[in-house]
């Protein structure tokens, strides 16, 4: 008798039992959900409206502008108007997410203030930065395009944000690629005036050679001693005398003639690819160019983003009715239970 009657009392999940059990208790379940719906309502109202603008844009290739413009072979292999690849995009994010964007922001629009964050609070910065990931996002897509995407109570300010971060995007790559290239620049100046002093030095000893007859040594070389040995056939005395202290002096200063000769043409042309590369690298440092194509840029929203009030009230009604449900449950077996323990004892 106990073990039929607890079967019947028992509750179980079925579908039918279920359905059969909400008709049976739609009241109660009724008015907790349309209560709850109403308060969540009523409370989403509470929560300050949002406003969200993006910006679109494409990596340009991260090729240096001097080895697109300053080919010296005339066939450039670089395309300056080429898009980025996957790996650029990647790196675009990563700056945006730098502290160098982020702080500049924070300064222009005093967003401390804005998001109306104490200062003086423990971990104040720590909120604000919090809150600034939470607002302000980035995200590359599946096109190889990287979103920018702002969000504010003040639509103006959430566009102006959006399209500050884009600018300051090129600034900061920039910056970072010019360091590099300064500090390059500094150190193959350094080298050039080096070599360029040795080449002076160099020059000096040439001309002081010059000085002494050598102009040539190889010709000079062949006509003297041709010369001497016709003074000599011809017993000329006083011009094989000439000619010999003139050869005297070539074979004594001969070589250092032919060795300043070859090292200057090895300088002179070290020198033309050094001012070649310095060309190259006071563009790189001087020259800021654009990191980017944007497709699109943020303008003021004219709907709100967030809070989404009906969704808010479809969670809080379907979140209270399944809760409701349950407890009501709970209830009637736990009734169900009492009864069967009674019967049974």
């Amino acid at each position: 008798m106990s073990n039929s009657q607890n079967s019947t009392t028992e509750f179980s999940f079925h579908s039918a039992q279920i359905i059969g059990f909400v008709i049976r208790r739609w009241k109660p379940l009724v008015l907790v959900t349309l209560g709850a719906g109403i308060l969540a309502g009523s409370a989403s109202f509470l929560i300050r409206d949002k406003y969200t603008s993006t910006v679109v844009l494409f990596p340009a290739t991260t090729h240096s502008l001097s080895k697109v413009l300053l080919d010296v072979q005339g066939v450039s292999r670089e395309d300056l108007l080429a898009f980025g690849a996957e790996e650029d995009a990647d790196q675009m994010i990563q700056i945006l997410n730098s502290d160098e964007i982020r702080e500049r922001i924070i300064q222009k629009y005093n967003l401390m203030e804005h998001y109306r964050i104490n200062p003086s609070t423990r971990f104040a910065q720590t909120k604000l930065r919090k809150k600034f990931e939470k607002n302000i996002s980035f995200r590359r897509t599946e096109y190889l395009s990287v979103e920018i995407n702002v969000m504010d109570e003040d639509p103006v300010m959430a566009a102006n944000i959006a399209n500050d971060i884009s600018a300051l995007l090129d600034s900061a790559k920039n910056r970072m690629q010019q360091e590099r290239a300064s500090e390059a620049l500094r150190i193959l100046e350094q080298e050039y005036q080096e070599l360029e002093n040795m080449v002076y030095q160099m020059e000096d000893s040439l001309t002081a050679v010059r000085l002494l007859g050598i102009n040539d040594y190889a010709s000079q070389s062949e006509v003297m001693n041709e010369q001497y040995a016709i003074a000599l056939a011809r017993n000329n005395s006083l011009a094989a005398a000439a000619l010999r202290d003139r050869l005297n002096i070539l074979s004594q200063y001969g070589g250092v003639y032919v060795s300043l000769t070859e090292q200057l043409e090895h300088y002179h042309d070290q020198l033309a690819m050094l001012r070649i590369k310095l060309k190259e690298l006071r563009m790189d440092a001087s020259k800021p160019i654009t990191h980017k194509f944007i497709v699109n840029r943020a303008v003021p929203a004219e709907k709100k983003s967030y809070p989404r009030r009906s969704l808010i009230v479809l969670a809080a009604c379907a979140g209270t009715f399944l809760i409701t449900l349950f407890t009501l449950i709970g209830v009637e077996n736990y009734h169900a239970y009492n009864q069967s323990s009674q019967l049974s004892s």
